[in-house]
Formats: C-alpha cells, sequence, structure tokens
C-alpha cells in the first residue's frame, strides 16, 4: 500500500509517499511554509498551502498510485470554520504575540497544570490563549464559527467534508484537554466552546473517501480514504509504542525539538521549564520537553560551512568550548536564560560547527532528564543526520542513541495510520556513549555552566 502523508511543519510542508510493505519512503515533495504577515493579524498562507498538497498529489499519482491519504501538522494551531467549511478567521500563527495581550484575562480562566498537563506559554503556544484572543478582539467573526479544529484535522475537512478533532492534537500544550479524564478541559466549558468543538475520533479513523471534486483533479481513484491524522511529534513516536519495549525516549527533530519519555522514571514536571503532558495516538500521557532547537540551528548555522573533522572535534572538547542557552528565549528547559559562548575565541568554521551541535544535543539531553527519560533514545527527524549530534546526546545521557533512517521522522507514523496491525522495528545506527571521557566531561562542564 502507497500512502501520501501531508506534514505541515512551522517552516516546510512537505507530502510524502510511504511504501506501508517495505515501510520506507519512496518520494518527497517538499515546500517553504512561511507566514502572511498582513491583517488581520499574522496568519498560516493555507491557500498556498492547499495548492501545494493538491499539485503535490497529482504528480506522485502519476508516479505511484496512491492507495490513502493521512495527514499530520504542527501543534498549537487551530482554526475556526463556519457552517459551509470557510474559515472564520484566518488560521493564526502561534509566533504572532497578539494573545499577550490578554494574558492577564486569559490566567484568569486557563485551568492549572495539574489538570491539563499545559504550561503557561507565551505569544500562541497555548492554543486556547489564541481562541481566547479571537473571540475577544473578533466577537462577530468568531459567532460565525460551527467548529473549531486542530490543524490536522482542518486539513482532513478540506479533503473530505468530514469536521472532527484527534486527542494528539487536543493534547499538546492547547489548555483544552484534560488527559487524566480523555475529556475537554474546564476552559472549554467555561468559554461555552464545548459547543463548537468538532466530534473526537481516533488518530485512525477513515474520515471518508476524498471529496469528488478533488478526485477528478489530482487523479486519484474517488474511493481514496483519508484518515483523522495527528500530531507531528506523535507521529513519529507512533511507530515505537508499536513495536518497542518500555522504556524507551523519541525525540522528534524539526523547527522544534520534542522530547518525550515512554516507561521512564517518575519525576514531577516543572512546567516552568516547559515540559508538560503529551496524548499520544492511543489515548495515553506522554512525559514530554521541548526547545525550538531547529529554529536554533538555522539561525546559528546561516550562511555558515557546516563541514567538520576529528581535529575540530577533539580542538572542541579539549578546550571546553560552550554554546550556553538559550538561543530562543521564552521556552525550553533554560526560558530565561540568554546565549552566551564560552572558550570560544577564533574558533574555526568546523569547531564552531561542532560546538552548535554539541549545544544542541546538551539541550536534549536536558529536556530528556526533565522527563526521567530512560532507556535507549530514538532521534527522528533532520538531527538525526547529524552524527555530532547523535555522539553527545548519548554521552550526555550515558545511553544508546539510535539515529532513525527516515529523512523525516513523522512520515512513516501517520503512514501506519493506514496500515491494519503493521509494525515498523527501529531502524538506524545505534550510536553507543562514547568510551573516551573528553566527551562525557564535556557534558559535565556545560551543564554545570548552564545550572550556574
Amino acid at each position: 500500500m502507497i500512502v501520501a502523508v501531508i506534514d505541515i511543519g512551522k517552516t516546510n510542508a512537505k507530502v510524502a509517499l510511504v511504501d506501508l510493505g517495505h515501510m520506507v519512503e519512496v518520494t518527497l515533495r517538499r515546500t517553504a511554509n512561511a507566514p502572511v504577515r498582513q491583517a488581520p493579524y499574522p496568519h498560516h498562507d493555507v491557500e498556498a498551502l492547499w495548492t501545494f498538497i493538491l499539485n503535490s498529489l497529482a504528480d506522485l499519482n502519476r508516479e505511484r498510485r496512491i492507495d490513502a491519504i493521512s495527514i499530520t501538522t504542527h501543534g498549537a494551531t487551530g482554526a475556526l470554520v463556519d457552517h459551509s467549511g470557510e474559515l472564520a478567521l484566518p488560521v493564526l500563527d502561534y509566533e504572532f504575540d497578539g494573545p499577550d495581550q490578554l494574558a492577564a484575562d486569559y490566567e484568569a480562566v486557563r485551568p492549572p497544570f495539574a489538570e491539563t498537563g499545559t504550561p503557561r506559554l507565551p505569544i500562541g503556544l497555548n492554543l486556547g490563549a489564541q481562541f481566547f484572543w479571537q473571540q475577544k478582539r473578533f466577537p462577530a467573526e468568531f459567532a460565525r464559527a460551527a467548529a473549531m479544529l486542530m490543524y490536522p484535522q482542518y486539513w482532513a475537512l478540506r479533503l473530505t467534508g468530514v469536521a472532527a478533532n484527534e486527542v494528539t492534537s487536543l493534547g499538546c500544550h492547547t489548555d483544552l484537554w484534560n488527559p487524566w479524564t480523555s475529556d475537554y478541559s474546564s476552559l472549554v466549558d467555561r468559554m461555552g466552546w464545548r459547543r463548537l468543538m468538532a466530534p473526537v475520533r481516533p488518530a485512525k479513523d477513515r474520515l471518508g473517501p476524498i471529496l469528488p471534486a478533488l478526485a477528478a483533479q489530482t487523479g486519484l481513484d474517488p474511493r481514496t480514504p483519508v484518515f483523522c491524522g495527528l500530531h507531528d511529534s506523535n507521529a513519529s513516536l507512533l511507530p515505537h509504542l508499536l513495536s518497542d519495549a518500555p522504556p524507551f525516549c523519541v525525540v522528534s527533530t524539526g523547527t522544534w525539538v520534542v522530547t518525550m519519555a515512554v516507561g521512564g522514571k517518575k519525576v514531577e514536571l516543572d512546567p516552568a521549564r516547559d515540559t508538560l503532558v503529551n496524548v499520544n495516538a492511543l489515548g495515553d500521557p506522554v512525559p514530554s520537553a521541548r526547545f525550538m532547537g531547529g529554529r536554533e540551528f538555522s539561525l546559528l548555522t546561516e550562511g555558515q560551512s557546516q563541514g567538520w573533522s576529528e581535529d575540530d572535534v577533539a580542538a572542541v572538547l579539549m578546550r571546553k568550548a560552550l554554546l550556553l542557552p538559550s538561543m530562543q528565549q521564552g521556552s525550553g528547559p533554560f526560558p530565561h536564560r540568554a546565549a552566551e559562548w564560552r572558550n570560544a575565541e577564533r574558533l574555526s568554521a568546523g569547531q564552531r560547527f561542532a560546538a552548535i551541535s554539541f549545544y544542541l544535543a546538551l539541550m536534549t539531553a536536558a529536556c530528556l532528564d526533565l522527563i526521567g527519560g530512560d532507556g535507549p533514545t530514538t532521534v527522528a527527524g533532520p538531527f538525526a543526520q547529524n552524527r555530532l549530534f547523535i555522539r553527545m546526546l548519548a554521552a550526555a545521557t550515558g545511553r544508546p542513541v539510535v539515529a532513525s533512517e527516515t529523512s523525516t521522522g513523522t512520515s512513516i507514523g501517520a503512514a501506519l495510520l493506514a496500515s491494519r496491525g503493521a509494525t515498523v522495528m527501529s531502524k538506524g545506527e545505534r550510536t553507543e556513549p562514547p568510551i573516551d571521557l573528553s566527551w562525557r566531561n564535556y557534558a559535565r562542564a556545560w551543564q554545570q555552566a548552564a545550572k550556574a
């Protein structure tokens, strides 16, 4: 079976074909995903994305017959649609700071961390804060809304005409979901939103066939099923839930680096350090933490060489050239620290790249520690290709790290929604903690400096 996975990331949007028989991606289309910075507020260019999705489906279907469609997207995003399925308001970009203008009012109505596992986050990172701001600032438009949809299910609505919601996106630091009762939070009832919430469906539900007009436009079989879909980090986690024995950790890398611990040590999560409770595709709570690692990597390496040598690595380890947190403030395990370099005078390009890779690995290790991570760690997404990141993560955690072979960690998991009981074993190179103590000594020096 060939599954087309629509994968809307914060930085890039992709449509990948996954061969479920061999559990591999066979081809990929990609485009940049930039918000529209126009009135009434910065918002996602859903029409440009829609054109890309339909063109990609048509193009890819000519190469390999598409048997099913699955969907995965970034979190902190939802859509308000009217009775005809049209947007009542543009889909707000979560990096817009408008919701902060009503922060005090929102604090008065949002549920506590103990109820939702959602930390209070800045800008629009709590989806509940977005909806709250939209209702207060645009009451007439908000009143037109017939349904509140999570972002994967907005695309599913456009493909099938069926409105639904799903727990992995509802449970992703939204303030809208109680993972302990598997129901909407007190905020939803306090604001009178329950009537707007589309029915909750499992991620693996077939919402329906693709709409006839879209089948004609793309050349797809009119019977092509579309699955409900899920949040991207949980798509990365799903294959491991189905095949790996706990304890284990999964690190999903993209614009955000999201760490998830399954069967780990019992710890008390600290909402002030961007820990949270995600909800996996089976409906179970998962201790999680994250930081904006992909964004940081892009900023730190823009226009710079990414080449390096073992001599560069040895020099950085010996000098203990450290990049300390945080490049992106307001989130992550060190949300209020400003980044600084130490022992970093006259670093060569290769040495600088090594230090940046180590920084990202050590931030990831800090996240794993905060959520009680135990057992082997699988890294999915772009950072899986960074050998320096992988080696330092193994050194810092003292546990093996598996670099996933898939080019995008979300596509296999999203495609699995269309399977009938298929599982996929973790594939990738396994790296044990380095024997050379200079790696562990470097990690300890960074950890001590970060805590100071």
